[in-house]
């Protein structure tokens, strides 16, 4: 990774998110941000004057700066993912896009093909599983320090959000909350990827998804998605697993893998470095126990930059780009690949939709695990 000359990315959206793009690049010096568009002019003169970038004021313009074969991120609101990645493979880029894929099945399945045919990489957020926290908890299961793998929980409550301030929360070049998107498109397709990539990444494909998902707040400001879904998935491999989304319940961020000998915990799914610990079960005075205290687990050498806590995270967003110009620098596949991508898209749309169906449903796509980063493996 290393070298003199930058690897170029480039950015199409600048609203509240692709600052948190630009505060993690800011951790790989190699990495320069080349050019970037948004449709509204305004806050692509308030991002490119923040940041000191270049920007493009048309989408064809964008597309006709760039050499064949660039990296672009597409950090768009979720209903312009599918048709502005799709002009970007059509024009022979790499795509990076944020979370989701897209909004319906048949288009993410478009855009895997579309990627295959034209020989470009497609990758989407979350990118996470490729962080500190769920490297160890994956080095942890692999080196069975909790014993055979019974059952995990993982809950993405975020607590009552809409009676959170979120009128005033900002981003360093001042885009505002996408408040109305994020109550649309719904806590589920914004944020069951996080544990979903962990858990897909570790264990590989859902078989099947059983879900429920409702919406609580019919009053909130944009209704109509679910505020609450929860989920049991049933991998091919045998595991079976518990996913926990709302913006209602408190504020709950832990997964939890049970095994034979005791529980492995992350409590912080948006951070990092956040600890990984292994809680011992054992039989005090007739009473099956697990210790109050649980012992950390450490990898044995450093693994990637940090990025300081902003708002709720303390995630480094810049690592599934950076994965992609490894992966192309290396001529190796991708870790977050277009399978991985299609697969935990369908798996959130079966969870997201599971109001309109039966509850049950069959996945019809397979990717496999994600590899481990060389520094857990």
């Amino acid at each position: 990774m290393g070298g003199s000359t930058k690897r170029a990315v480039s950015i199409i959206g600048c609203g509240f998110v692709a600052d948190l793009y630009m505060r993690s690049f800011a951790a790989h010096p190699d990495i320069a941000v080349t050019q970037v568009h948004d449709h509204d002019p305004a806050r692509l003169a308030a991002f490119c004057k923040h940041w000191n970038l270049q920007g493009a004021q048309t989408l064809d313009r964008f597309l006709g700066n760039l050499p064949a074969g660039s990296l672009i991120l597409n950090l768009t609101n979720p209903a312009a993912h599918y048709p502005i990645t799709r002009a970007c493979l059509t024009a022979g880029h790499h795509v990076y896009s944020e979370k989701p894929l897209a909004l319906q099945m048949d288009h993410a399945r478009d855009l895997h093909d579309l990627a295959r045919e034209k020989g470009v990489l497609l990758a989407s957020a979350p990118c996470s599983v490729l962080g500190e926290s769920a490297q160890t908890l994956a080095r942890a299961i692999r080196d069975d320090v909790c014993g055979p793998v019974r059952l995990i929980y993982a809950e993405l409550d975020d607590g009552f959000i809409p009676q959170a301030p979120y009128q005033d929360w900002r981003s360093t070049s001042g885009a505002v909350w996408p408040a109305e998107d994020e109550f649309t498109v719904g806590c589920t397709l914004e944020h069951a990827g996080y544990y979903l990539t962990w858990l897909i990444g570790m264990f590989g494909p859902v078989r099947r998804v059983v879900a429920a998902s409702a919406e609580t707040l019919p009053q909130k400001p944009a209704s109509g998605a679910p505020d609450f879904s929860t989920a049991i998935l049933f991998f091919e491999s045998g595991l079976t697993a518990r996913l926990t989304c709302s913006i209602v319940a408190s504020h709950d961020h832990r997964i939890r893998v049970f095994g034979d000998n005791g529980v492995l915990e992350v409590k912080k799914a948006w951070d990092n470095a956040a600890p990984v610990r292994f809680f011992r079960r054992f039989v005090l005075r007739r009473r099956l126990m697990e210790h109050p205290i649980g012992k950390r687990i450490r990898l044995p050498g450093p693994s990637h930059p940090k990025v300081e806590r902003w708002g709720a995270a303390a995630m480094n967003f810049a690592l599934g780009p950076v994965e992609m110009l490894d992966a192309l620098a290396e001529n190796r596949p991708c870790r977050l690949s277009a399978d991985f991508a299609l697969h935990l898209n369908e798996v959130t749309l079966a969870i997201q939709n599971a109001r309109d169906s039966t509850g049950a449903q069959e996945m019809t796509t397979r990717c496999d695990p994600v590899h481990p980063m060389p520094w857990a493996s």
